[in-house]
């Protein structure tokens, strides 16, 4: 069941277009949900596979960029808002289609329904060139991280290492 309102990678190429975003839109032969999949349909290391994650912090949307098979880090992202790491959810299916207009699966990292607060691991940018979700499972995007960064307005932090305990209290 597709909805109308939903946006697809004609949408994300024409915000790109817009705002003059230099990246090359991929549609491929093959759905590629997972890191795995998409590093194999393009014949790329995992590593160089960003992936686009939505958490709600104290019920707000945060968009969180990594690569490759690594995990955001919850305590890091409860610390950096000043909440309990309980107050840190992964955003359901439902929540990030209407959130982002994209489906989980082939969310990009920029050119959302709503601008979101995002936040881009320090070591997407030391790639030179990545894969992101381009709107749809069998589409992904190839752009330089930095200008991921620059689209998305991202900080950049590293997102993956638990953060030092005498920085933050957490307040479960």
């Amino acid at each position: 069941m597709t909805d109308p309102d939903n946006l697809k990678p004609a949408d994300l190429e024409a915000y790109m277009q817009l705002h003059g975003i230099p990246g090359e839109i991929l549609h491929l032969g093959v759905p590629t949900p997972t890191v795995e999949a998409a590093a194999e349909a393009v014949g790329s290391d995992p590593e160089r596979i960003v992936k686009s994650i939505l958490f709600l912090v104290a019920g707000r949307p945060v968009l969180t960029i990594t690569c490759g098979p690594a995990y955001v880090e919850r305590r890091t992202l409860a610390a950096l808002y000043g909440v309990g790491r309980k107050k840190v959810k992964l955003a359901s299916p439902e929540t990030v289609l209407q959130e982002t207009g994209y489906p989980v699966g082939g969310m990009p990292p920029f050119g959302h329904r709503l601008p979101l607060h995002t936040l881009i691991d320090h070591r997407v940018l030391e790639k030179p060139e990545v894969y992101a979700g381009g709107g749809a499972d069998r589409t992904l995007i190839r752009m330089s991280p930095l200008t991921i960064m620059q689209a998305a307005h991202a900080q950049v932090l590293d997102l993956l290492t638990p953060p030092d305990p005498g920085l933050a209290a957490d307040i479960d």
